[in-house]
């Protein structure tokens, strides 16, 4: 009995060694399929796998809507900071200062001790953009609308500045119109035109000067102008570049795309 017994146990462990030694063949030759592509004779091949993630194309209409979507948030903030108490006064980079026909208007004004005149007319000139500016927003929401496929698609592939120059097509003379009428009042209304008139005044009645008659109104609403197309600018360069405003996922979707064409 003990010697069946004895014969039974070695014979499990035959088969059991066995399986082992199949399963682990199997195992190596699983680990082969995976790690070789090739073999030759000394040398040996492993795949290397690499995933590359890129952000799917827009559609056409995607693209148009995720740029109106951008541009309607970014110029409208714009337009906002700029028609606010020292939206223009306090940003050196759209501060309407002296014409340059009548700095020495200003320069002679502060060197006579009347630098407080002068002060009056630099702060009257940016007040009154600062009205006008409020006239922007739907003028520029407008275009927006307006905007069409072809048009998005260009701005969004095209340069650093495309929307500003679209604006600059589409809104110019509208701007125009609205912000003279609006501006000229608000310069009577903060007094620029008397401060004007009292600095030109003083000036002109200098010997051996030239009178200055510029034509205020005029100058500061291109001036008014010039400043919303560079604030302007300063919002499509934030569209573009911080990641951090797509805040949607067409956004995100859009503006990847536009990243991976650069």
């Amino acid at each position: 009995m003990n010697h069946i017994k004895s014969l039974a146990i070695t014979l499990s462990a035959i088969i059991l060694m066995s399986y082992n030694v199949q399963g682990q063949s199997k195992l190596g030759d699983l680990i082969k399929k995976v790690t070789t592509t090739k073999k030759e004779p000394g040398k040996t091949t492993t795949t290397t796998t690499t995933t590359t993630t890129t952000a799917a194309k827009p559609t056409t209409s995607e693209i148009g809507t995720g740029i109106k979507e951008a541009l309607e948030v970014g110029i409208s903030r714009g337009a906002d900071l700029l028609s606010a108490k020292d939206g223009y006064l306090g940003n050196m980079a759209v501060k309407i200062l002296f014409p340059p026909e009548a700095q020495k208007v200003e320069k002679t004004l502060r060197s006579l001790g009347l630098g407080s005149l002068a002060d009056n007319v630099i702060t009257s000139l940016n007040r009154a953009a600062e009205d006008a500016a409020k006239e922007a927003k739907p003028i520029f929401v407008s275009a927006i609308k307006q905007m069409t496929v072809t048009d998005a698609t260009n701005i969004l592939l095209g340069k650093q500045n495309s929307a500003t120059e679209y604006f600059k097509k589409a809104t110019t003379a509208q701007l125009m119109e609205k912000f003279k009428p609006v501006i000229a009042s608000s310069l009577d209304k903060v007094g620029a035109t008397k401060y004007w008139s009292t600095a030109t005044g003083q000036y002109n009645k200098l010997p051996m000067v030239a009178a200055v008659n510029t034509d205020l109104s005029g100058y500061a609403t291109q001036k008014a102008i010039d400043g919303m197309f560079i604030q302007v600018a300063q919002e499509e360069l934030t569209i573009r570049n911080n990641i951090g405003a797509r805040s949607s996922t067409l956004l995100q979707k859009v503006f990847g795309y536009a990243d991976q064409l650069k």
